[in-house]
């Protein structure tokens, strides 16, 4: 059933293609696009074998609706899809909070060593590395200010999700989640201001405060009722379930509204950008997992350390491009990477998944 799915959609695909290079077919082009990616995350879904991959085709098909239909997410009635970002990261931010305890920051303790490793790789390697492969690729410098933002922010929401796919520490990428975006009011505006302050006037101050809100208080805001419902002894993991459920549905809507804001800056972006994407991407997952090796981290903080330091906020910077730095082109390039660090994310974590780890390691 499965491959019978994917080659009709593939056809599809195809046809659409060919469709859109003529005027009149533009618009069925995309409904049979639209139509094809939403029966390919479908069959991923209920297929067990591939179901590790369900999160990013979901996260590919609201991108590639957004794409190609912009308006279906950026007016929804009388609702404004853009203006609805930082209420949808918040959503996010909320419902990881309510998936932490006391007991992940005393953890800060029991492992120091993988979270510090995580933290300082975070917030001094990844930012660097935007700046660097944005410099050797001779990005424009608004697609660069995207990239090195991308770099600045915190670990992303999804990386709890892919890190429990990929066999690694749940309660350790938990716990360096929560660090790094509790820090990010103070550590991204700061590399934003020490990396691309030179070239465009950065509001440190306004970044901070957006960072504060958006992010800081929905994380303290879930923790806190995450406390009061083990304190009545409410908390369960049919919540947790459904939390966790609500904040990927919050980031699949994230990369649909980023992707439509940015639907012709995307597809005039070209393979330049996408290369510096995969790359940044990709090296954060390489020097993460090495890093953690040459510490003597074991084979689960390891795949930990990489999958947190590869995968960054790119809802948190998409928002920050344009409601802070006001710079749409900024977010062209946090619209590319939120989808394909989810799919980087995935097809690592299937593959870690077979290899296996030590039971004793997980948590």
């Amino acid at each position: 059933m499965l491959i019978a799915v994917l080659v009709v959609s593939t056809v599809a695909i195809g046809l659409s293609v060919v469709l859109s290079r003529f005027e009149f077919g533009l618009r069925a082009a995309s409904a049979i696009g639209a139509i094809a990616t939403i029966l390919i995350a479908l069959s991923v879904a209920f297929h067990s074998k591939m179901r590790t991959y369900s999160f990013a085709t979901w996260v590919i098909c609201f991108v590639s609706i957004g794409v190609l239909y912009p308006k279906s997410f950026l007016e929804i009635g009388p609702i404004q899809g853009v203006k609805t970002l930082s209420y949808l990261i918040q959503i996010a931010m909320f419902g990881m909070g309510a998936t932490l305890t006391f007991g992940d920051f005393a953890r800060i303790f029991k492992e120091p060593k993988p979270v510090a490793i995580g933290f300082i790789l975070q917030f001094s390697c990844m930012p660097v590395l935007g700046w660097l492969i944005s410099s050797l690729l001779m990005l424009p410098p608004e697609i660069a200010l995207g990239v090195i933002l991308v770099g600045s922010c915190p670990g992303g929401v999804s990386s709890n999700v892919i890190t429990y796919l990929a066999k690694g520490n749940v309660a350790l990428s938990v716990t360096m989640t929560a660090c790094t975006t509790l820090a990010a009011p103070i550590m991204t505006p700061l590399m934003m201001y020490l990396l691309a302050g030179q070239s465009i006037p950065i509001d440190y101050l306004g970044m901070m405060q957006n960072i504060f809100l958006t992010v800081f208080v929905p994380v303290v805001a879930g923790l806190a009722f995450n406390s009061l419902l083990e304190y009545y002894r409410k908390a369960s993991p049919q919540v947790e379930a459904y939390l966790t459920k609500l904040s990927m549905l919050a980031i699949c809507l994230i990369c649909g509204i980023i992707a439509a804001n940015s639907a012709k800056d995307i597809q005039n972006a070209g393979s330049l950008l996408l290369l510096a994407v995969l790359l940044h991407n990709n090296i954060g997952y390489l020097l993460g997992y090495w890093v953690g090796k040459l510490f003597r981290c074991n084979e689960a903080d390891s795949r930990t350390i990489a999958i947190e330091v590869g995968l960054q906020n790119g809802g948190m910077a998409a928002f920050l491009a344009t409601s802070v730095l006001q710079h749409s082109s900024a977010a062209v390039a946090p619209a590319l990477f939120a989808p394909v660090m989810n799919v980087t994310g995935s097809l690592l974590a299937a593959w870690w998944s077979r290899t296996g780890t030590p039971p004793s390691k997980l948590s």
